[in-house]
């Protein structure tokens, strides 16, 4: 592991912490020429999982892209990353549970949607808009109903 700051490979690990139900260590680090402190993550190499689109494609499975969609709809709200990361850990477990390795993007939408909803209702709406691509005001408005009859 090279250090990100001054780019050595000697260090040495300071803790080591299971998340996940034990599906992932995090490690802190210590470099042994610069002195820094850094995170590393490490998880179980599995066989990719597979998105099905909309359309029927298929592509690889990325976290990237489920985190950059949360960090979005979490903009200037006050969801922790932590809690995006446990958010797209529930994705993550889902594929698990699968045989063939595949969800589809609509599972994907609805799993982040229902954590949203019980985190944070105006990170899920914005969600919800991209997600449902709402294409008048009248949506919109009927999404909302639905979240206030939900809450109450």
């Amino acid at each position: 592991m090279r250090c990100p700051y001054c780019g050595h490979s000697q260090d040495r690990v300071v803790d080591s912490r299971e998340l996940a139900d034990g599906a992932q260590v995090r490690r802190r680090r210590e470099c042994l020429a610069c002195g820094r402190r850094y995170t590393t993550y490490e998880r179980i190499e599995e066989s990719p999982a597979l998105v099905v689109k909309r359309d029927g494609r298929r592509e690889p499975y990325n976290r990237a892209k489920v985190i950059g969609g949360l960090v979005r709809a979490c903009e200037k709200r006050p969801v922790s990353m932590a809690d995006m990361e446990a958010m797209a850990d529930q994705v993550e477990a889902a594929i698990n549970r699968k045989n063939n390795r595949e969800i589809s993007s609509r599972e994907i939408g609805e799993i982040l949607m229902e954590e949203l909803r019980r985190r944070d209702q105006v990170a899920y709406v914005r969600f919800a808009s991209v997600y449902r691509r709402f294409e008048d005001p009248e949506e919109f408005h009927r999404e909302l109903e639905r979240l206030r009859n939900f809450g109450a």
